[in-house]
């Protein structure tokens, strides 16, 4: 079992439902000319009203009311294909997507990083039902079979040469993948499934029809190899939903954006990368359109914080008039590094990690609201490091090994050591600087325990009396 074939029958119906808060709500897409307005696809909702599939608009409208209808689109149909094929990258390299409505993977080697088949197929379906797409699935030894397949069965998958040829015989002709010319002169001569068409000699086969036929027979039974074209993903991420009025909150906008944003890490993922910075845009009419842009520190691609962070940007943003349409565009995807974890995790599952943290506090309160520490190359304690802003990438604190222990904590300004003498547990540590600068210092520090058992650094200027307080350790 080499291949597996993902069958995605409404393709364009999903795509639009998955926009809609709504779902369960009757919908159908319609298409044709004005003259002659048809429904192209029909939600189960719909179809419980009666609507069918080719039934014409008026006539729907006479027989049922109450129903949304969307303009059927089929740049819309193909940007979810390929929105898609983005994901299926993630589990093999050779995705293609070249078969209206349906993805082939070659999965030998997803199946040695992923587990066996019935864990993977579990994976897809669940990550396809995330993302709100209904589907077929089949595997196979070669990708016209798995295809063949998948027309016909859901969730079958087969290893071996014997049972293929088996269930592929059982295939009624019109699933086997031939043309409707074909499929309409072979039940003309009584060939009802693929197991009749075998049957007959490959010479009569070869007269009777095109020679595409007998290609079909060989690429089935992995005897002629079928010509596919890879999926490669591209180098930005461009995604947008029509909303279907006017909004003028920013809470209406969140389940739109709440799909994007989903979209945007499935994308990420399939192609193992991540985004520093993507651009919301909300579209007027009439006017221009509003840029809202969300950055961060780091690469990133978990679906919840890219969520949270362009939440809290757009609930900022002033939006000058209603918005007709929510666009999310990403033309930086940097590679993507994993935060370290420890083998055993001691965070508590409730609490918030620190990458949240920090993207949650720069979204709310500003680019330069968060501050951090830099070392300086100054001996002085209160001048060793300096605050800078958190969006310079600003590095931890690295001390020189030739220096001693530093306190965590250090004081703003010294204070006179009060109350009995404490006890010395290492030090002195001579520092003497600050010549150039009108602020000298020369001190001799320790580290000592006081009477009440905390240890503190303290020092005491060079031929002066008394101990001066200036930090604590922990």
């Amino acid at each position: 079992m080499r291949w597996a074939c993902i069958l995605l029958p409404e393709l364009a119906l999903d795509g639009v439902l998955r926009r809609c808060a709504d779902p369960d709500a009757p919908l159908v897409l319609i298409d044709g000319p004005s003259q002659r307005r048809v429904l192209h696809a029909v939600n189960p909702p719909a179809r419980a009203l009666g609507l069918r599939r080719g039934m014409g608009l008026s006539a729907a409208q006479a027989l049922a009311d109450g129903f949304a209808s969307f303009e059927y689109s089929a740049e819309d149909e193909a940007r979810s294909h390929a929105l898609l094929a983005a994901w299926a990258y993630r589990y093999s390299s050779q995705v293609s997507m070249q078969f209206p409505r349906s993805l082939l993977l070659e999965i030998r080697g997803s199946l040695r990083l992923f587990g066996p088949w019935p864990r993977l197929e579990a994976r897809l379906r669940e990550e396809l039902d995330a993302l709100g797409f209904r589907h077929r699935i089949a595997a196979a030894p070669y990708p016209e079979a798995a295809r063949a397949l998948v027309r016909v069965h859901d969730g079958l998958a087969i290893e071996h040469a014997e049972p293929l040829r088996r269930a592929l015989g059982q295939l009624p002709v019109p699933r086997a993948g031939f043309d409707a010319a074909t499929c309409e002169a072979m039940q003309g001569m009584g060939l009802r499934c693929l197991r009749q068409v075998w049957a007959l000699p490959r010479e009569t086969l070869a007269r009777r029809f095109p020679r595409s036929v007998l290609q079909q027979l060989d690429a089935l039974q992995g005897e002629r190899e079928l010509p596919l074209h890879w999926y490669r993903p591209p180098d930005r991420f461009e995604l947008r939903i029509e909303l279907g009025h006017e909004v003028e909150s920013s809470q209406a906008l969140l389940f739109p954006l709440r799909r994007l944003t989903a979209d945007l890490a499935a994308f990420l993922a399939g192609r193992d990368g991540g985004v520093q910075r993507f651009v919301l845009q909300l579209e007027h009419e009439g006017r221009a359109d509003t840029e809202v842009v969300v950055g961060m520190l780091a690469a990133e691609r978990d679906p919840a914080l890219l969520f949270e962070l362009a939440r809290s940007r757009l609930e900022q943003a002033r939006v000058p008039a209603p918005v007709r349409g929510l666009a999310l565009r990403a033309d930086e995807l940097p590679a993507f590094v994993p935060a370290h974890r420890e083998l055993f995790e001691e965070r508590p599952q409730q609490a918030v990690p620190w990458e949240l943290l920090r993207e949650r506090l720069r979204a709310r309160l500003g680019e330069a609201a968060l501050h951090g520490l830099r070392s300086h190359a100054d001996h002085r304690p209160e001048h060793a490091s300096r605050s800078e802003p958190l969006s310079q990438r600003v590095a931890s604190i690295e001390l020189p090994e030739t220096l001693g222990a530093r306190p965590r904590w250090l004081l703003p300004n010294p204070l006179p050591l009060r109350g009995p003498a404490p006890e010395l547990l290492a030090g002195p540590e001579r520092i003497e600087s600050g010549w150039w600068d009108g602020g000298d210092v020369r001190r001799d520090y320790y580290i000592a325990r006081l009477a009440s058992g905390q240890r503190a650094w303290i020092y005491r200027p060079v031929g002066g009396d008394g101990f001066m307080l200036h930090g604590w350790f922990a």
